[in-house]
């Protein structure tokens, strides 16, 4: 399969993590990991913004071992351990110093989804399994093998195992959903901002 065009650096560097979480919508993100190519539509994500949006780890500009990738120039991965259990991806956006970033939810696969299985561990019984096969960011960074060794590494190095692709065909105002993000009942009144978005009409997004 002919590879698409990687998103420019500028698509990352943008101010506005909330309107990159949109536009984040029906981008293809790649992976390349011994020997395996991997990719997904990007399908579900959620925004995060310091310093004044409680939910972010960097709330506050609180600047931690962890955090201060969200604080290095947009275009790299903040890849994260959640409960110990589960790699959670997500894409730093904004110039040097203004932590905000984009958590990757869900995925519908594309390529390689025999590899996918493979580190899921799963069997497709029936058709219908497939949309738990990257729904959930625990599952799809599982699927695509991306975990927190990787956090800080760039999208548009040539020798980055990941990346994330323009499928050149942009989800319609309408096809676009938007709630309050998940989990995230700690964070006051921050929790009720709808900064989550979903394509519509999907099969491969959390419920």
């Amino acid at each position: 399969m002919s590879r698409r065009p990687r998103l420019p650096i500028e698509f990352y560097l943008r101010t506005d993590v909330v309107q990159v979480a949109r536009d984040l919508l029906g981008k293809v993100l790649v992976t390349q990991l011994e020997g395996k190519l991997t990719a997904g539509i990007i399908t579900e994500t959620e925004a995060y913004r310091a310093p004044d949006d409680r939910a972010c780890h960097a709330w506050n500009n609180r600047r931690t071992a962890r955090t201060e990738v969200m604080f290095q120039e947009g275009g790299r991965a903040y890849i994260y351990l959640c409960y110990g259990i589960h790699h959670l991806f997500n894409v730093v956006t904004g110039p040097e110093d203004d932590a905000q970033a984009v958590l990757i939810r869900a995925l519908e696969p594309l390529e390689g989804i025999e590899w996918m299985l493979e580190r899921r561990k799963m069997q497709l019984r029936k058709p219908a399994d497939l949309s738990r096969l990257t729904t959930g960011p625990g599952a799809l960074s599982q699927a695509l093998g991306l975990h927190k060794d990787y956090s800080g590494l760039d999208f548009y190095e040539e020798d980055t195992p990941f990346w994330i692709e323009d499928s050149e065909v942009s989800p319609p105002a309408e096809a676009i959903a938007a709630g309050p993000r998940i989990g995230v009942e700690y964070a006051g009144e921050c929790a009720a901002w709808e900064w989550r978005f979903w394509l519509r009409d999907s099969p491969f997004v959390k419920k």
